[in-house]
């Protein structure tokens, strides 16, 4: 270890939390000295370049990957099967193949399975649950569709029904902007701040992507293998915090949630 840290004290109200973690990835250090913590119903982006441990602190946080020093704390406990259960995880979002034969109805059904167990067909009242979270995510309409034949955003919808079918508290989201225009992205964070307040739903969102993240996120972390800011979103992005993340020659663009496209779109669904 470069330096000694102190413990801090736990923090009870936490649902993540983790204190002086320190994880290696191929003999390096991946994560040094991590401090971070996740409330109920909160939404915390969680940014930094490819390479910069984001993936390694995912693990870290769900009980996959031990850390060679510190303590983490998932729902006030050490991470174990037990609690990945009240996690639902979205990967990042890639084209399915057309061909694949699974329908929008089957995909919610996979979330269901960690309850049904493996080898346990559905039955209607698991059906009739998973047409309900389609309901609530505007694609009940699609149920019977191929899942391949959807767009990005509309995967991403049926990804957050899938998710919320084992009734998590809380939602990590790996790179969910990646390959989405920008008004699917925009649906996409409406609807996720929609399960925050009508659900408490608490999301951790992990993205390269910092313009973004601080438009969406009740609160940042900066990471490149160390935190390097922790808090409001607008503080993030000073030069010299862009810089010790990214690099010198990074710049940011921020979406304008009321440019032309988006607020077309919202007097199209008034």
């Amino acid at each position: 270890m470069n330096r000694p840290s102190p413990l801090r004290q736990p923090d009870s109200k936490a649902i993540v939390e983790l204190n002086d973690v320190w994880a290696r990835y191929n003999e390096k250090w991946a994560l040094k000295s991590i401090y971070l913590s996740c409330h109920p119903g909160e939404i915390l982006g969680i940014v930094g370049p490819n390479g910069s441990g984001k993936t390694t602190l995912l693990n870290v946080i769900l009980g996959l990957l031990r850390p060679e020093k510190g303590i983490v704390r998932l729902f006030g406990r050490e991470p174990d099967k037990e609690g990945r259960r009240e996690v639902g995880y979205l990967p990042q979002i890639s084209r399915a193949d057309r061909s694949f034969p699974v329908t929008v109805l089957d995909v919610v059904l996979m979330g269901l399975y960690g309850r049904l167990g493996l080898f346990r067909r559905p039955d209607p009242n698991n059906v009739q649950t998973a047409m309900k979270l389609l309901e609530q995510v505007n694609m009940a309409d699609h149920a019977h569709r191929p899942y391949g034949m959807l767009s990005g955003g509309q995967q991403q919808r049926v990804q957050i029904a899938r998710a919320l079918a084992s009734h998590p508290r809380l939602l990590i989201l790996d790179e969910p902007a990646t390959g989405i225009d920008s008004v699917a992205q925009e649906d996409f964070y409406e609807l996720l701040a929609k399960f925050r307040d009508e659900q408490g739903v608490s999301a951790i969102l992990v993205s390269h992507d910092i313009g973004v993240i601080t438009s969406h996120a009740d609160h940042v972390a900066c990471l490149n293998r160390e935190i390097h800011y922790h808090g409001e979103p607008q503080y993030c992005l000073s030069p010299e915090i862009q810089r010790k993340v990214f690099g010198d020659h990074m710049k940011v663009m921020l979406h304008d949630p009321a440019c032309v496209s988006c607020s077309q779109r919202h007097r199209d669904d008034s």
